[in-house]
């Protein structure tokens, strides 16, 4: 008998998912998607020309809260958990649910749903979002420069809009952000590789970005810029994951985190400037106990501002990276740092002057403290995240997200950007460990 299965997702994994196992298996029959962490997703199809000769209607996507109703109503046998930076408790939370209903619950093995590719892969993961992933990419693609090889990135997918047009996306230019109307999240992602002159791969069908990737001329290694804390979708010749000692013991907390930090040949501690002694030492023993084979690499995550004396004594607004402070469960990031670093008389609370949706963010993640998430996955959310910023009363706003905020808002009143980037901490280098393992693995 076909089985029905509902995918329960957030715009990423589980699509990849449905791709690699599901789309072509005639046991099955996926009913539906369910949309959870990212605003606005669910309502959609995924459509015909991604979902295969077997639905040809394409497959609902329905927000996640309807999950029970949809098993009854469809006599839904299994449910497949696909996607990230979920504590271990919500899982199986969600897993109740399921079996309440009488389906089966499951997870796709982390190695089962992994392409292969022609050319060395380097993967950066991370055991939650927010621990510094995507400085450690821009760090590895520098090392890569360095020795002469050439780095294509693929990055975890993030597509939120027209899925027919988001199958393959290509990024080298700022103009292909306006091609692809990419979110706020997604500039953050692939500016900076912009920037370096490296070539960004994302979107929906990652068997053929992968091909896709692995044509640019020249690409001597494909770097996979993982997402939340999400296992690689390409199987890595090094597995480079990153921890945060500012959460120390959340690499034990979370799915699939945990996977990560027992797949992983480079165990990356980063913030090592900004974190207590104590903290990182539980990270390192955590590593040490359950991942013993990993090579521990030492990282800081040092912020840094152009004119840091206009902060001294100034009551500012810290907008912060917003997937850090939202599901990433950070209450701060670096602006609030920068703040206190330089000086600041106040941290202004953002709550008072919340406008719409950043009202509706602010309700939903309490534990956000004073900060302000660079939320924009929609040109709705950009004009409320522009309104807040342009409400607060304050005297200088610090903006501390990849992109410059201040290049697609128009604020109001002063700002100065923070910037934080990679920096080795000690010996070992991450130079030196990486091109060990990627050499000993014959890659180059």
């Amino acid at each position: 008998m076909v089985e029905k299965v509902i995918i329960v997702g957030a715009a990423g994994r589980d699509f990849h998912n449905f791709n690699v196992y599901f789309k072509e298996n005639t046991r099955y029959e996926v009913v539906a998607f369910t949309a959870a962490q990212i605003p606005d997703i669910e309502g959609r199809f995924y459509p015909p020309e991604l979902a295969g000769r077997l639905y040809p209607r394409g497959i609902p996507i329905h927000p996640e809260r309807e999950m029970a109703k949809i098993i009854r109503d469809n006599r839904v046998d299994l449910v497949a958990f696909s996607y990230s930076d979920v504590s271990h408790v919500e899982v199986m939370h969600k897993a109740s649910i399921a079996m309440s209903e009488g389906a089966d619950f499951i997870l796709l093995g982390a190695t089962y749903t992994m392409l292969k590719g022609k050319k060395p892969v380097i993967a950066v993961c991370a055991v939650r979002t927010g621990c510094g992933k995507s400085q450690t990419t821009r760090k590895i693609c520098r090392i890569l420069q360095k020795h002469g090889k050439q780095a294509v990135v693929v990055r975890h997918p993030m597509p939120y809009g027209d899925l027919t047009k988001q199958v393959v996306q290509r990024f080298s230019s700022y103009d292909d952000f306006d091609l692809h109307h990419c979110t706020i999240e997604e500039r953050e992602e692939y500016e900076p590789l912009i920037d370096m002159g490296i070539v960004v791969y994302a979107g929906v069908d990652y068997e053929r970005i992968l091909r896709s990737a692995e044509e640019e001329s020249p690409c001597h290694v494909i770097v996979w810029d993982g997402g939340n804390n999400d296992t690689p979708f390409f199987y890595p010749d090094v597995h480079v994951v990153v921890f945060d000692p500012h959460r120390a013991g959340h690499e034990l907390l979370y799915y699939p985190g945990e996977t990560n930090l027992l797949m992983a040949n480079i165990a990356l501690i980063n913030k090592i400037d900004t974190a207590l002694p104590e903290d990182v030492e539980e990270v390192r023993k955590n590593i040490e106990r359950f991942a013993p084979k990993a090579e521990i690499v030492l990282a800081e995550s040092p912020v840094s501002v152009d004119n840091p004396d206009q902060i001294q004594g100034k009551r500012v607004l810290v907008v912060e990276d917003g997937p850090t402070l939202t599901h990433g469960g950070m209450p701060f990031g670096a602006a609030t740092i920068a703040a206190r670093q330089f000086g600041a008389a106040e941290i202004v609370d953002v709550h008072p002057y919340a406008q719409g949706s950043i009202g509706e963010v602010l309700q939903q993640y309490p534990h956000i403290q004073n900060a302000l998430p660079a939320m924009g996955y929609s040109s709705r959310q950009v004009a409320d995240l522009q309104a807040t910023v342009n409400a607060a009363s304050c005297d200088l706003v610090l903006f501390a997200t990849p992109i410059h905020l201040g290049h697609l808002l128009t604020i109001n009143k002063p700002t100065l950007r923070v910037r934080y980037e990679y920096k080795d901490h000690s010996s070992p280098f991450l130079e030196e460990v990486l091109l060990r393992r990627i050499r000993a693995q014959g890659a180059f």
